[in-house]
């Protein structure tokens, strides 16, 4: 028989209470970033007198047209597009993404020169009929450099100035029928001078090409192309693929890989990286105890049957991401890993689904309930209730992310459906991992007391703190059907968290007292309950209190009427079944020293809440380039992105907020 003293020996509750703590505690570690100045001094040719204000942005100073080789092309030819730019003298673009030219610097909060074809209202490339174009092989002029001190030193920075052209290859479908096809081109640009940048624009312009079978026009193509190197289509042909940096971030640190040719096993690794971090994030943190006893129970009976149990719950969860991908690669308007909870009939079905669980667990009373629902109860050590645990952990990690998967899984969306499920089962193994790993070796947790009042305690503590998590996804599922967006929803619910969780602390320290007498046992497992308890209390009190941000709720106006104002943008992404959002606004957000800088006048602090069928916010994160949350973007003032990131430090905010107020000037220039 175990006896209550068994408690002292129970490494697993101690690595659970450290694992609890770790991801509360948000570090706090800063990263340098120098300020960046807006402007280049020195720049180009001395500027003339700007021209009259037609459109107040950067299209008052660059002029751009479409030009096409040949204006009437046969089925299956090639068909080069030219964008041909012209800027105003003394003024300048920044080259595109990840091309600075050999030996130059990149400007980190630039603007950038870029383009998308035929983006839909999502800004997502939809492909056209009878034409195919490489997007990806566009030819980028050459850079030039100009010397300036950002405060790293002198560095020779990359620039445009005056007139050149990017080329986009394009070919034509064999079985392209006689026609006009046109080809949408989105600009998205920044001019700047010695005194400043101008507004930055967004401009489209349509490329028309004619597709005939009759008489072709030998006419020669526009001067224009006598740059274009028109073997790019041969390389095309051949299969090859064109280079793509992504950008990680992880905390302070930054990094970036080329997810094509050898770089995709590392992508893949980052991403199984990612998944396995998703274990200790608020969402599933809270039912990796309940597993521990179960697989506990099943290693004491068989060490065989204990990693059988531990595979098929490892399929269960890497079942629930592959059909995640799939929904995304196949179902149309399905392309973000947390839309499932932006469904309140989802969440709350869940929040239902984790109850049952705990009533199970806890054996507080007896509820006659059908058989399928003993298929998630713990205490059934079944092959078809394993494999449906593995399915609903993997369900409650999709409102979280983890650091390094966001990156991975938006890359991902953007590709073909083998790229999706692969990227996607990457992740499901990475977070299946350590429950393949526990069931292989059970000896890990062996100590666990499987029988007697210890092992009650436990049961009903871990019960009582399921029933919490199940009341917190019951009532984001309620304040999402509540709500109307931009409206914050109710967070009158979190009392019923907190009691539940209040009540579970309490528990664990008057129950420890009554069953042990060892003083180690007291100080140990009576100081988990009084730390739950006191977590319980500040959750309770912290997300119902108004909070020391005073934010605006995101619509598309009230963002353009910010950044027409001059200030630096805050925007925060987040959701009411978003567990680290909750965790980064308290424990990095709602700091005194980050806060103050939200408050301040020149800033705008803007919250995007898609607790609720949130549109346009859900339009703004594919904006930009996210597919999860949480996520915070800090803008300067001249509209420029200072900040992207899924996780970051108080540092890390108030660095970019400073960084953001050099970006320009009040007046937009």
């Amino acid at each position: 028989m175990r006896t209550p003293d068994r408690l002292a020996v129970f490494p697993a509750w101690i690595l659970f209470v450290a694992v609890l703590g770790a991801t509360f505690a948000v570090s706090i570690g800063s990263a340098h970033s120098p300020p960046n100045i807006p402007g280049l001094p020195g720049f180009g040719k001395s500027a003339k007198a700007p021209p009259p204000r037609v459109f107040g942005d950067s299209r008052d100073q660059a002029e751009m047209v479409v030009v096409v080789s040949s204006a009437k092309v046969a089925p299956g030819a090639d068909v080069p597009i030219a964008v041909h730019f012209k800027l105003a003298d003394g003024f300048h673009l920044w080259p595109k993404p990840g091309n600075p030219g050999a030996g130059l610097a990149e400007f980190s909060g630039a603007i950038r020169t870029d383009f998308t074809i035929n983006p839909d209202a999502d800004s997502k490339p939809q492909p056209i009929n009878g034409i195919e174009v490489h997007a990806d092989f566009a030819q980028w002029p050459t850079p030039h450099g100009v010397k300036s001190d950002f405060g790293d030193g002198l560095q020779e920075y990359a620039v445009y100035e005056g007139e050149f052209a990017v080329f986009i290859p394009a070919s034509i479908a064999k079985n392209a029928k006689p026609g006009l096809i046109a080809v949408p081109i989105t600009l998205k640009f920044q001019a700047c001078d010695e005194k400043g940048c101008s507004n930055p624009a967004t401009l489209t312009l349509t490329a028309n090409i004619e597709v005939t079978t009759g008489a072709i026009d030998s006419a020669p193509p526009s001067a224009i192309f006598k740059s274009f190197d028109p073997s790019v289509y041969a390389r095309i042909r051949a299969g090859e693929k064109p280079s793509e940096a992504l950008e990680f971030n992880l905390f302070a640190l930054t990094f970036s890989i080329d997810p094509n040719g050898a770089g995709f096993i590392l992508l893949l690794l980052i991403a199984a990286a990612g998944g396995a971090l998703l274990n200790f994030t608020p969402c599933v943190l809270p039912v990796i105890p309940l597993k521990i006893i179960g697989l506990s129970q099943a290693a004491h009976g068989s060490r065989s049957k204990c990693f059988a149990l531990g595979v098929v719950m490892s399929a269960g969860v890497v079942a629930f991401w592959m059909a995640l991908g799939t929904a995304i690669a196949t179902i149309k308007g399905f392309d973000t890993t947390s839309q499932l909870f932006q469904k309140p009939e989802f969440t709350i079905a869940v929040g239902v689904i984790i109850a049952i669980m705990a009533v199970g667990m806890a054996g507080f009373f007896t509820v006659n309930l059908p058989d399928w629902v003993h298929l998630v109860d713990a205490k059934h050590d079944s092959y078809a209730g394993s494999f449906l645990f593995g399915i609903m952990t993997a369900v409650l990690s999709t409102p979280c992310t983890a650091p390094l998967m966001g990156t991975a899984v938006f890359w991902a969306t953007t590709q073909g459906p083998a790229t999706i499920l692969t990227v996607f089962a990457a992740v499901g193994t990475g977070m299946a991992l350590p429950y393949l790993v526990l069931s292989a070796n059970p000896k890990w947790i062996d100590s666990m007391p499987r029988t007697g009042p210890a092992s009650d305690l436990i049961k009903q503590v871990m019960g009582l703190l399921l029933l919490a998590a199940g009341a917190y996804f019951v009532g984001a599922g309620v304040a999402g059907i509540m709500v109307t967006p931009p409206e914050p929803p109710s967070h009158l619910y979190w009392w019923f968290v907190s009691a539940l969780g209040t009540i579970a602390g309490g528990w664990l320290l008057v129950r420890t007292f009554k069953l042990s007498k060892k003083k180690l046992n007291r100080a140990v497992f009576g100081g988990i309950g009084a730390l739950i308890l006191a977590i319980s209390v500040f959750i309770g009190v912290s997300q119902t209190a108004k909070g020391p941000i005073a934010w605006t709720y995101y619509t598309p106006e009230r963002l353009a009427e910010a950044q027409r104002s001059g200030k630096v943008v805050v925007v925060d992404f987040t959701a009411e079944w978003c567990a680290n959002c909750k965790t980064f606004e308290a424990f990095v957000l709602n700091t005194p020293s980050v806060s103050k800088e939200l408050n301040a006048d020149d800033v705008a602090a803007i919250k995007v809440d898609l607790t609720g069928n949130n549109t346009d916010g859900n339009a703004l994160l594919k904006a930009s380039n996210r597919v999860t949350i949480p996520l915070l973007i800090v803008y300067g003032r001249d509209g420029s992105t200072v900040l992207n990131a899924s996780d970051y430090t108080i540092q890390q905010v108030i660095d970019a907020i400073a960084e953001a107020r050099t970006k320009g000037a009040p007046d937009g220039r």
